[in-house]
């Protein structure tokens, strides 16, 4: 396993001004911190200001609250694109919209508009408040036996390429402790370790100018993807498959539980 350090990292301007988020790190923060510790790659860090798309690996249910609690150890605000139907939610879908994620309707929803379906909607809304935002590329829980990440879906990379903004790969490790994948509940007790990779921003230069057909998003997905799996296996300190996992080869659905 590589090398990880307790981080403490300068919070951001949008950290430091008064928002919902305070609330809700006064709130959670406490008890997560009773159940998790954090440790960071040394290289590990966020843009300081401006917008970005954090793409992390997924195997755990908990795993949005990891992410967000680490980007938030990082100095940012975590931000996540959301089920638009979650925003009618009362009381909830008042706390999303506080909070700044962002609505995505599903595809063919007799709902959907042009700043909710469609990745350059979303795209607007970061650039205009220069916020991050987490997008899980395996699009569910990888179904990958060993917990590798499996076969990428489009969304993070449809979503950098047509806004150029940047698309940062991310790794982490420990969760599983937590909560294994598909358990109904968590096991904090003794307190877990959750291991933290950041990479460098993917670069995407080389589709610059092309059109943005299904040949050029397969490719930047599977660099996406490589990168990630990378930063887990240094974490991991092992070898990941030889091929990645794609759920069609095994007869699985690529969403829900299996």
């Amino acid at each position: 396993m590589t090398d990880t350090v307790k981080l403490r990292s300068r919070p951001s301007a949008e950290k430091r001004r008064p928002s919902v988020f305070w609330v809700l790190a006064t709130l959670i923060l406490p008890a997560w911190s009773a159940m998790v510790r954090y440790r960071f790659t040394p290289q590990s860090k966020l843009p300081q200001s401006g917008p970005f798309i954090l793409a992390p690996n997924h195997y755990s249910e908990i795993d949005p609250i990891a992410m967000g609690a680490a980007v938030w150890h990082l100095g940012r605000l975590p931000r996540f694109m959301a089920k638009a139907s979650l925003f009618r939610v009362p009381v909830f879908g008042w706390l999303l919209r506080a909070s700044g994620q962002i609505p995505v309707e599903r595809q063919g929803s007799t709902r959907s508009s042009r700043d909710s379906a469609n990745p350059m909607g979303a795209a607007g809304q970061l650039i205009e408040r220069e916020s991050g935002v987490i997008v899980y590329p395996e699009g569910s829980l990888t179904r990958d036996p060993g917990l590798w990440p499996m076969r990428g879906k489009s969304g993070a990379v449809r979503l950098a390429l047509e806004s150029g903004i940047p698309l940062i790969p991310v790794a982490h490790w420990g969760t599983q402790e937590l909560m294994p994948r598909y358990a109904k509940r968590i096991h904090p007790f003794p307190r877990k370790t959750i291991h933290v990779s950041v990479g460098e921003p993917i670069d995407l230069s080389r589709f610059a100018g092309r059109p943005l057909d299904q040949r050029v998003v397969t490719e930047a997905t599977s660099q996406l993807m490589d990168a990630i799996t990378a930063l887990l296996a240094e974490l991991r300190g092992e070898q990941p498959p030889p091929e990645r996992w794609d759920p069609s080869k095994h007869q699985q659905s690529e969403t829900g539980r299996f």
